[in-house]
């Protein structure tokens, strides 16, 4: 008897430790799963997981993470089957859509993202959550639909929306809207009475087409060492993709003092983190002929935007020219509603008002400020300074005011 009581308090423990052995806590697998997965080593990473879902079937943070897996993997169509069952596990909860749709985003199945948006429409009400939103707005503009796109991210930019990108991807849209515009600017230089005041009147158009992007045509008036003189130029910004676009420049005068003929061409490109970078040339005919090969370095930081630009110059013989600019922007309420600030040193190559051969050696200071005023009038307005070497102790200073009105249609 004795020993049958022994014998079956060893059963006893012998199941309670297999018991032991089988459970396990779901949100220690998650965890375990998500380390895995983040590290790349997605097969180990979804073994957790379907260890955790085999009990907890409708566990949604496990669906979402072993459907992003899938995603992140380029295996959309098994990513879409788990997150579609995260959905109906919990229909309310925005990580299931917010994953879904980053998932038919990737795999350009757009017509299946707009069903996934309207439910979480109907589930979650609307608005939707800022992130949805978000994602709402990049599907419209995956259908080249971009006005609309633009004006969910302008409204998510005023109500001070925290995504890295937004700002980055707000320019983007600036680009290709399709809006046709007419503008004129002012500038006035006064050299101190050093020389006469430059007195310059620029007009010009702006439309779109599916070839060339941006289209620019603008003729530019200007007065200066008792001469007159127009220079005509047209400016392009091809589409190269989502993440890339082109800008050629072409235009010509008959004045001494701009160029007689202008060519320039330069290719951005989008980087993940809200970066951009760009390279190119100028080619510049006055007197002489001048080539400037240049490249900058862009970053979108909240509603801030730097840019560093650096100019080459090849010279006779061995000598290089160099010149460089550093520009900042703060946005306001819109994409378009900025202060700028700048400081260079040297000659920018997309100044046509200026012979690169001519100065030894330039350093500016420039303010502006632009504002749209309503959806067709924007106004903007600079003012700079600038000392110019000419030669040996000898130098030009320019104070200079820039105003300039569009009208959009």
């Amino acid at each position: 008897m004795k020993k049958a009581y022994i014998l079956l308090f060893c059963s006893m423990i012998f199941s309670l430790g297999l018991k032991a052995q089988d459970s396990f806590d779901p949100d220690v697998l998650l965890i375990d799963a998500r380390t895995l997965i983040l590290d790349g080593k997605y097969i180990e990473g979804r073994k957790i997981a379907f260890r955790a879902l085999s009990k907890y079937p409708d566990y949604a943070d496990i669906l979402i993470l072993v459907g992003r897996s899938y995603a992140w993997e380029g295996k959309n169509d098994s990513a879409s089957i788990y997150l579609e069952r995260a959905i109906i596990a919990s229909p309310d909860y925005e990580d299931a859509y917010s994953a879904y749709l980053d998932n038919l985003s990737w795999a350009e199945q757009y017509d299946q993202a707009d069903v996934v948006l309207q439910k979480a429409k109907d589930n979650l009400g609307q608005p939707l959550p800022p992130s949805l939103r978000y994602k709402e707005s990049r599907l419209l503009y995956y259908r080249e639909e971009y006005d609309d796109a633009y004006e969910i991210v302008e409204e998510l930019f005023e109500a001070k929306y925290n995504n890295e990108g937004l700002l980055s991807y707000m320019q983007t849209l600036q680009r290709l809207r399709r809006n046709n515009a007419v503008g004129i600017t002012y500038d006035y230089d006064s050299f101190f009475n050093d020389i006469s005041p430059w007195n310059t009147f620029s007009f010009y158009g702006r439309t779109r087409t599916k070839l060339t992007g941006t289209l620019i045509g603008r003729v530019t008036q200007s007065s200066r060492y008792d001469d007159n003189g127009t220079l005509f130029e047209l400016d392009a910004y091809p589409s190269l993709g989502k993440k890339a676009y082109a800008y050629v420049n072409i235009g010509g005068s008959a004045a001494s003092f701009f160029p007689q003929f202008r060519f320039g061409a330069s290719i951005y490109y989008n980087l993940p983190k809200a970066w951009e970078i760009e390279g190119g040339f100028r080619y510049l005919q006055f007197s002489e002929s001048t080539t400037i090969y240049t490249a900058s370095l862009g970053k979108y930081v909240g509603n801030w935007w730097f840019n560093l630009r650096g100019n080459l110059i090849p010279g006779t013989g061995n000598s290089l020219g160099t010149s460089a600019n550093l520009q900042a922007r703060y946005y306001f309420k819109t994409g378009e509603d900025f202060f700028s600030a700048q400081v260079s040193s040297g000659v920018s190559p997309d100044e046509e008002t200026r012979d690169p051969t001519q100065l030894l050696n330039s350093y500016r200071v420039r303010l502006g400020y632009q504002q749209l005023i309503t959806d067709r009038f924007m106004i903007y307005g600079y003012t700079g300074y600038s000392r110019d070497e000419l030669g040996p102790e000898r130098f030009r200073n320019d104070l200079n005011f820039s105003l300039g009105v569009e009208y959009r249609f």
